[in-house]
């Protein structure tokens, strides 16, 4: 068994509010759980308007696969243009 972490911390320029940040969020994490089916939570930065850190986890049989998956996750929110990314941590447990 095999444990991936992936780590963002986001900009979010559009932002003006926490609800504006909590209504991005909300996108990213449902996106993320329903395309992937992995574990999202926002993990840093709960008070900022215009940062967020989230975490993605998943479990999986193989650390290659783990790995797949994480660089996809990492892809598709870059691809989202919801947020900017500007620091990705990745751990393969």
């Amino acid at each position: 068994m095999v444990i991936g972490v992936l780590r963002l911390t986001l900009y979010l320029p559009e932002s003006g509010s926490l609800k504006g940040k909590r209504r991005i969020l909300r996108s990213v994490k449902d996106r993320l759980r329903s395309q992937f089916n992995v574990a999202v939570a926002e993990v840093e930065y709960q008070d900022l308007w215009q940062k967020a850190g989230i975490a993605v986890a998943l479990i999986a049989t193989d650390r290659e696969f783990a790995d797949k998956v994480l660089q996809k996750i990492l892809f598709k929110v870059e691809s989202w243009r919801l947020a900017e990314v500007v620091d990705v941590s990745m751990e393969i447990l």
